[in-house]
């Protein structure tokens, strides 16, 4: 059984750049490497590639996110793997039971608690 790879959308695959405008407007590149490991997380069987984002909310949401991710596919790397690599690709309308989630905006919890100082200090990694 495939093993579920939960991917939030903004800052991990969309570089997210520009102040947020409306669920269904992604005006950004993509993270560089991204839609190459996107690719290459739909070849390997033992990954199932979930994205999960707060533009998920809305059919409107996932509907733009798979139009962005089927065109830089097709960009990256030609309109058949596009075609054939997007099925691969589940769009979450809730967070799913995943084996790994992989976001820009979370802290690995390592047994202990961060303290409000740490919290408030928290930066993405583009930031």
């Amino acid at each position: 059984m495939a093993k579920i790879i939960c991917i939030d959308f903004d800052g991990v695959i969309h570089s997210y750049t520009s102040p947020w405008k409306d669920v269904d407007i992604i005006p950004d590149p993509p993270v560089p490497g991204a839609i190459q490991w996107l690719i290459q997380l739909c070849v390997n069987i033992d990954f199932e590639p979930h994205i999960y984002s707060s533009r998920s909310k809305t059919e409107r949401g996932i509907g733009a996110m798979r139009e962005w991710i089927f065109d830089e596919m097709a960009n990256a790397a030609g309109l058949d793997i596009a075609q054939k690599y997007i099925k691969n690709i589940q769009f979450a309308a809730e967070k799913p039971p995943a084996y790994l989630t992989i976001d820009d905006r979370a802290i690995c919890f390592r047994g202990t608690f961060p303290s409000a100082l740490e919290m408030d200090n928290f930066r993405p990694w583009n930031k």
